[in-house]
């Protein structure tokens, strides 16, 4: 059997099992749900199971990619990526916080939230640069 007839077996059986589950959160209703947060589970374990199956895809046919690949390239990539995240860990400031429901972000969590943002900043930069360029490009030409 072919793997991708597998894998829309798998995904069928994921989707059956999420509507059930779905089903039986919206039978419970609201108010018994958020009191006791019953029949969130079986919702939750389908979540994890397709994280899980998408990670082991990804990271097998990645590894498999750059093996098959120009490896120079891939770590000439990963060292830029690497190199915006220390950047952006660089700018961002960790100041405790006051978050709005009264609780308290810690100095290390801001930073880092900081950080995110700060990379998805500067990669939305370089997107819409490379977009610019490639445009400029094909219109000289």
């Amino acid at each position: 059997m072919a793997l991708h007839k597998i894998l829309k077996i798998v995904a069928l059986l994921l989707s059956v099992a999420g509507i059930i589950f779905l089903a039986m959160i919206i039978a419970k209703g609201d108010t018994a749900v958020t009191a006791t947060g019953e029949g969130v589970d079986g919702f939750l374990y389908v979540a994890y199971i397709t994280f899980a199956i998408t990670i082991v895809f990804v990271l097998f046919f990645v590894i498999k990619g750059i093996f098959e690949g120009n490896i120079k390239n891939t770590l000439i990539s990963v060292g830029a990526f690497l190199l915006i995240g220390v950047i952006s860990y660089v700018l961002a400031d960790g100041n405790a916080m006051e978050l709005q429901d009264g609780s308290t972000i810690s100095a290390s969590g801001s930073k880092w939230v900081g950080t995110g943002l700060y990379a998805f900043y500067i990669l939305a930069v370089i997107a819409v640069g490379a977009m610019v360029f490639s445009g400029i490009k094909k219109v000289t030409k």
